[in-house]
């Protein structure tokens, strides 16, 4: 059944502090509300507000940062609400598929036994879920390049660690609770690691630096440690 056409009314702005403004685009994750967060997006990439600075899209709001000393809050929520009222919801049909090579286990995938026990399963059974699956990039934040992937079976969904590592490194794909993503930089976290992708996901030399973007959709396929150290050389010498 089809969503219901969004109200772009008064009640879906909100202030953040003097210098910010929510947009509502739902209250809860769906495609659609995914749709609605990107077509946002896309109207203030033209930058038709003199006022604006900056926006974040997160999960099911689009945070917009801008000067109040050029445009007072009542006066940019006229705008911006006039312009969303005009606003098309971007459909894609057929939305980018990107493949991400995973080894799973092992010294890249530390917690993929802890995940199998925690559901009564194997590892062999938690990689052929997680490898079966179609995953929505609902967002990329966190850290730079990191996608947050929706569609996690909730077979093998599981709570992150009580302790974060201080340092899990890039490209170790995890599992946190309900979702599942990749690190793209070395940093600390606490989600569940159960693999390794030799695949840069942030590439700041490049002009799209981020590898996936919010609406594409991820399939994962199991890889050798000798495809692993293959693909890793290709990336290092790119």
């Amino acid at each position: 059944m089809s969503e219901l056409p969004y109200a772009w009314t008064k009640e879906i702005l909100f202030p953040l502090g003097e210098t910010a403004v929510i947009i509502d685009c739902g209250d809860h994750l769906s495609v659609a509300v995914q749709r609605r967060v990107a077509s946002v997006c896309a109207l203030l990439e033209k930058r038709t507000l003199p006022a604006m600075i900056e926006w974040v899209p997160s999960y099911t709001s689009v945070t917009l940062f801008y000067n109040p000393f050029i445009s007072p809050y009542p006066e940019l929520c006229r705008a911006l609400l006039q312009q969303l009222n005009q606003l098309k919801e971007s459909v894609q049909d057929k939305p980018r598929t990107v493949t991400i090579p995973v080894c799973y286990g092992g010294e890249w995938g530390p917690d993929l036994d802890y995940v199998a026990s925690e559901h009564g399963l194997t590892s062999e059974d938690v990689i052929a879920i997680h490898t079966s699956g179609d995953y929505l990039v609902h967002m990329i934040g966190f850290a730079p390049g990191f996608p947050y992937l929706g569609g996690l079976s909730e077979r093998i969904a599981t709570p992150r660690r009580a302790t974060p590592r201080l340092r899990v490194e890039a490209g170790t794909v995890g599992i946190g609770g309900k979702q599942t993503g990749i690190y793209p930089v070395d940093t600390p976290g606490g989600w569940q690691c159960i693999g390794r992708t030799p695949l840069r996901l942030f590439r700041p030399d490049e002009k799209v630096p981020s590898l996936l973007a919010a609406g594409d959709r991820v399939r994962f396929e199991q890889i050798t440690k000798q495809d692993y150290l293959a693909l890793k050389r290709m990336e290092d010498e790119r």
